[in-house]
């Protein structure tokens, strides 16, 4: 007989939204929002919705400088590091908000380990944050963290991140560049952010106003190069920022488009029985209801693929 399943984990808090001025320019309503439109639908019982604790300062020095982290945790960035990140006006509440976005990841992280199955946090997918500075809304980097403690802390030997946001992972790739056991594949579009791009072990460039046909060609791609690696566990950065209506994405890419990428990723792990760990990545479509349209298909269909491996791992 199949287990009790209470849901796919998600870990969520207000401090998401709330932990970011209301005049800067990053869309910080999408975290309330979808958490309010994600609880609204009929089968909400899917999701079980927890609060993450505060990473640790040895959680955070994993993967960046210790003079760096030191320097956020006391309030002393400059200015020019603050100017960098992006999330001005600058608030006191930023710096609980990003020990909270990590600590989401790192239970996210830790339930798969222990249980197997999908979860994810309602939030981060900071892949443009580097070893010793934050960059474009970055402070933290949450999937390098997370690859280094399922390689040290959980003896894991083969981890993937595949990164499917409209930027390229820089600062995943940089942290993670001589990490056995690290494979880092990006898929991005080549004419948008970062400018000067890093070096992952793959990165799969799209040309802007690309459509679903050839976005979706790299995804499966993307897949393939994942699956020969035979990871132990997935960081999955869903970003939704290659929708057509995204104001950053230069992509061309349909709703429906998008849903597909996610259930291609989601088989994998279910077929494979491989761990995945959702992180959410960009969205700043404008309506941002679109922004919010494609992260509800994303965590549902999450939802309901964590179904299925959980069951085919009861019976």
């Amino acid at each position: 007989m199949p287990a009790h399943i209470d849901g796919m984990p998600i870990w969520y808090h207000p401090i998401y939204t709330e932990g970011i001025h209301p005049d800067a320019r990053f869309p910080r309503e999408r975290y309330v929002e979808l958490i309010n439109r994600l609880k609204s639908l009929r089968n909400s019982n899917q999701f079980l919705f927890l609060e993450p604790n505060k990473a640790s300062r040895s959680e955070l020095v994993i993967g960046h400088d210790p003079y760096y982290v030191d320097n956020f945790l006391n309030g002393k960035l400059s200015d020019k590091e603050i100017k960098r990140i992006g999330l001005t006006p600058w608030t006191p509440k930023l710096i609980p908000r990003t020990l909270r976005l990590m600590g989401g990841a790192i239970a996210a992280l830790n339930h798969v380990v222990e249980n197997g199955g999908i979860a994810g946090n309602m939030a981060g997918g900071t892949h443009h944050a580097h070893y010793d500075f934050g960059s474009g809304y970055c402070i933290f980097n949450d999937l390098a963290v997370c690859a280094l403690l399922a390689l040290q802390k959980h003896n894991y030997e083969r981890v993937a991140i595949l990164d499917l946001d409209v930027h390229q992972g820089d600062g995943t790739a940089t942290i993670l560049q001589n990490i056995d056991g690290a494979l880092t594949i990006s898929l991005h579009c080549q004419e948008n952010f970062p400018f000067r791009k890093a070096v992952s072990d793959y990165d799969l460039e799209l040309e802007a106003n690309s459509s679903d046909e050839q976005f979706l060609q790299k995804v499966n791609q993307a897949i393939d190069i994942a699956i020969k690696f035979n990871p132990q566990l997935i960081l999955y950065q869903a970003g939704v920022d290659g929708l057509a209506t995204d104001a950053l994405g230069k992509l061309n890419i349909s709703r429906e488009g998008m849903s597909e990428r996610n259930k291609l990723v989601f088989e994998m792990a279910v077929k494979h029985s491989i761990p995945t760990v959702v992180f959410m990545g960009g969205g700043y479509s404008k309506p941002i209801s679109h922004t919010i349209d494609a992260f509800c298909d994303l965590f549902t269909a999450a939802a309901e693929a964590n179904n299925r491996f959980t069951n085919s791992h009861s019976e």
